[in-house]
């Protein structure tokens, strides 16, 4: 019965019901498309296309580890095994196939060296990898795809290259063409002496391959007596399973690691299989922060919705109906919207899960390796929660009316009650005391990955402190406005009256605008403060008067080389840059070599000294928070695993300030760059009265080097850092977007429900162009309180992370930027409240009075 007249109400009520079906929607959306997201890096395919033919592939283990353990006070003994993957590829003794090739089985093992090797244009534009990543080979590995000549021969000298048909046909090469290639060391021009597809119909989709003969493989390589991994070839009729065990336990004792199946694929990839863990965290904050914002903005929709059915809902008190029976009726409403919306935006979540990816894969966030999940887990998960969601938003929100007696119930239907209940008072203190301690804690961390989403929960939690203590805040604002709304004349005076007599109804409407200019504003200028910080101490510390860059994958050690001994270059700096772990801890970090570092670079050592960095070998220097984390000083050792989880141990000789602007870790270019995928520098530092065609000049061998000045070299490092805030932005930019679509939805419903008051003041003589006048003071009104609140709750959470990440109050704020914020806010608002207003004086004033 309580079902049957659920949905009697529903269809009776279907403008109210509308709303909040709107909303649980676009949370069903987003659920689904984060789900999806997250699947992705969990259960994610990376599709193997070298290793095709090759059922078993062994390589070498990506991952440094930990282990603890941990004695129990009952005599009992807990051990804890911890994995993290590093940032380079870790390579294989090549001797580890002499373990293998005896083996019953086993046709052949073939070694696999992979290497940086990206074409260049030199004398044809139309040379290059096609956007995709370029890698060298050595041709005896051809079988693993298998890949077969189509035109010429192999590779039989020094000077020969092979390559892909698809490189062939983008750059228009044939057999006894030119191609210049950058590898790892100064770039070669090699003779293309053939033309090679892998067998089948179809090629290499998201990589191009060059091949050389295996002495020039192993030069370019760089890495003597070492593989990438190694290609297991099978005898005839050979089980893959059993030989993957025999293979396993002839390894056994060494960190080899033997993959089959989609196995392959991350071993191929490193990136992608990288990209799956960035995937998680990123589908798992944006699931949690919209989470967060459809429980606050599904729980303020069903108020306000309950809000207008208040007199309805008392008559049915006043009739015997009893608390339960009110508490179920609005349950089973919700449950029948709420499965509704789930389906709808489960389904509407997909493609959107779809979107989402293609554009983080065009944005260099994700590989297009890594293949997206379609499964039906992220849709059933967000029904779940969206169900879960409604019901207990309408439970929350109707706690109070169920509760009352039905005369009371009947007195509030009539007039607001004058203040809040104290329940809901001391639940939104409580909740701003939590958001005033969640920006505390802001300003003491000191990384990006803890410190990000405490920014965006800070947001969320004081915005719902805003959504409980809102009828007192309108109420006051409504005070504090009075003067100046009495200016606009009457409708101003009505505009305030309105505002003061139905202040919860005015909070429902404040609290999304709060939240759209709060998270917007952060979302916006979160990036910019870290990145105006980080440019800024590097301008100070760069001691340059040019910069060297590259237009390919990076500036080689010849090329610096060539620039030393130019006229009027006192100092050449090459610097590279990787990850490090410390423990379990990942690092920035830099390689620099070190003649004449002073000259090029200064970090602002606080302790020790730059000349005792450069006097040795095996030493470090670290900026002042790696310091703080690790607890060292000058002197004291420092064990790491560099970019291949190579263990070094160091010592530290100088501490820095400037962290920001040149990384955590700071090491001997010669020991990073050889373990490094690309030793290629990213930049060099010139120092020295050279002009700067005397450096191109020198610079003429090396086809994509380029001489900037260091203002120049700024932009384009910020134009990298504005690369990192769009991807930010897109993030956040769908839950934004359910924010502004709950702003419209609620000002819409606010208005709409106020049919018969608009047709009380036509009827006592007001005109529709004075209600629409007083229409708009009250959004206007609304507007600011909205726009104060949440620009005070985006500025105290962007200067703690200001505080936490730079070490000073200075948060970055365009304001231009910010008054786009507002001024959409505004227009979002405005053209919220005037359509449904416009609608409802449609209806001739007696109509509407009598009306239902």
């Amino acid at each position: 019965m309580m079902l049957r007249y659920a949905l009697r109400t529903i269809r009776d009520r279907k403008g109210g019901f509308l709303g909040a079906l709107l909303a649980l929607m676009c949370a069903a959306a987003l659920v689904t498309a984060c789900g999806t997201l997250l699947e992705t890096g969990l259960r994610g395919r990376i599709a193997t296309e070298r290793y095709a033919a090759t059922p078993l592939v062994v390589s070498a283990d990506q991952n440094v580890h930990r282990t603890t353990v941990k004695h129990k006070g009952n005599g009992k003994t807990k051990v804890k095994h911890k994995a993290k993957p590093v940032a380079e590829r870790v390579w294989l003794p090549a001797a580890t196939a002499d373990r293998i090739r005896t083996l019953e089985g086993v046709r052949g093992v073939v070694p696999e060296l992979t290497f940086l090797a990206e074409p260049l244009p030199a004398g044809s534009e139309r040379a290059g990898s096609g956007g995709t990543p370029s890698y060298g080979h050595s041709w005896e590995s051809a079988p693993l795809t298998p890949f077969a000549l189509v035109e010429g021969r192999a590779p039989a000298s020094a000077g020969d290259v092979v390559i892909d048909r698809g490189l062939a046909d983008r750059a228009g090469l044939t057999t006894g063409d030119r191609l210049t290639v950058q590898s790892t060391q100064a770039p070669r021009t090699y003779r293309v002496s053939g033309i090679a597809a892998p067998d089948g119909d179809g090629g290499l989709r998201q990589q191009t391959s060059l091949f050389f003969s295996t002495p020039e493989a192993e030069r370019l390589a760089a890495r003597p007596g070492q593989v990438s991994a190694l290609g297991v070839l099978p005898a005839a009729g050979t089980d893959t399973d059993r030989l993957k065990q025999r293979v396993t336990q002839a390894l056994d004792g060494t960190t080899a690691q033997v993959s089959t199946g989609d196995e392959r694929g991350p071993v191929e990839f490193l990136d992608a299989a990288g990209a799956r863990v960035k995937l998680v965290s990123m589908g798992g904050a944006m699931g949690g922060t919209s989470l967060l914002v459809a429980v606050l903005v599904v729980v303020g929709t069903f108020a306000l919705s309950i809000q207008q059915r208040h007199r309805e809902l008392a008559l049915l008190r006043t009739i015997a109906a009893t608390s339960r029976q009110i508490r179920r009726l609005l349950g089973r409403e919700a449950l029948v919207v709420g499965a509704a919306a789930g389906v709808l935006g489960a389904l509407a979540g997909l493609p959107l899960a779809g979107w989402l990816h293609s554009r983080f894969i065009d944005m260099g966030v994700v590989p297009a390796t890594l293949e997206r999940t379609a499964g039906i887990l992220p849709a059933c998960a967000a029904l779940a929660v969206t169900l879960l969601g409604a019901w207990a938003a309408a439970r929350i929100s109707g706690r109070r009316i169920a509760r009352l007696r039905p005369a009371e119930a009947m007195a509030e239907s009539a007039v607001e009650r004058r203040s809040p209940a104290r329940g809901r008072i001391a639940a939104g203190l409580a909740l701003l005391i939590g958001g005033l301690v969640l920006v505390a804690v802001l300003s003491i961390l000191h990384t990006e990955a803890a410190s990000t989403p405490v920014t965006f929960l800070a947001v969320v939690v004081l915005a719902t402190a805003v959504s409980l203590l809102g009828p007192l805040l309108v109420r006051a604002a409504a005070f504090l406005l009075a003067g100046a709304l009495r200016v606009a004349g009457h409708t101003g005076i009505l505009a305030t009256a309105n505002i003061r007599g139905n202040s919860t109804r005015m909070a429902s409407v404040v609290t999304p605008l709060t939240l759209l200019i709060g998270m917007t504003c952060t979302v916006l200028f979160v990036q910019p403060t870290l990145g105006d910080a980080a440019l800024a101490q590097a301008r100070e510390g760069t001691r340059a008067t040019w910069v060297l860059g590259a237009q390919g994958p990076g500036v080689p050690s010849e090329a610096a080389d060539a620039v030393r001994t130019a006229p009027g270059v006192t100092a050449a700096t090459e610097l590279v840059r990787t990850t490090v772990r410390v423990g379990l801890t990942k690092y920035r970090a830099q390689g620099v070599t070190a003649t004449g570092l002073a000259r090029t670079w200064d970090p602002d050592v606080t302790r020790g000294s730059l000349a005792a960095f450069t006097a040795g070998s095996r030493t470090a220097a670290i900026s002042e928070l790696a310091a703080d984390q690790l607890g060292l000083r000058p002197g004291d050792a420092l064990k790491l695993h560099l970019g291949d989880g190579t263990p070094a141990t160091l010592r530290v000789a100088a501490v820095y300030q400037r962290g920001l602007g040149f990384g955590d870790i700071t090491l001997p270019h010669d020991l990073v760059a050889p373990h490094m995928d690309n030793p290629l520098a990213a930049t060099v530092l010139v120092a020295g009265d050279a002009s700067r065609g005397e450096l191109t000049a020198a610079l003429g061998e090396f086809p994509g080097v380029t001489v900037v000045a260091p203002a120049t070299a700024d932009r384009l490092q910020a134009d990298r850092q504005q690369e990192n805030a769009e991807v930010n932005l897109l993030a956040m930019g769908l839950i934004l977007a359910f924010t502004a679509i709950a702003v419209v939805n609620t000002l819409a419903m606010s208005v709409s429900e106020r049919l018969k008051e608009f047709a009380l003041l036509r009827l006592a003589g007001a005109t529709r162009r004075q209600v629409l006048r007083m229409l708009r003071i009250e959004t206007l009104s609304v507007l600011a309180v909205a726009t104060t609140l949440g620009t005070g709750i985006a500025l105290a959470v962007l200067t703690a992370f200001s505080i936490g990440m730079t070490g000073g109050a200075a948060p970055t704020v365009v304001p231009l930027v910010y008054a786009t914020v507002v001024g959409a806010a505004a227009l979002l608002a405005l053209v919220a409240t005037a359509l449904p207003g416009r609608l409802a004086l449609k209806t001739r004033p007696v109509e509407a009075v009598t009306s239902r």
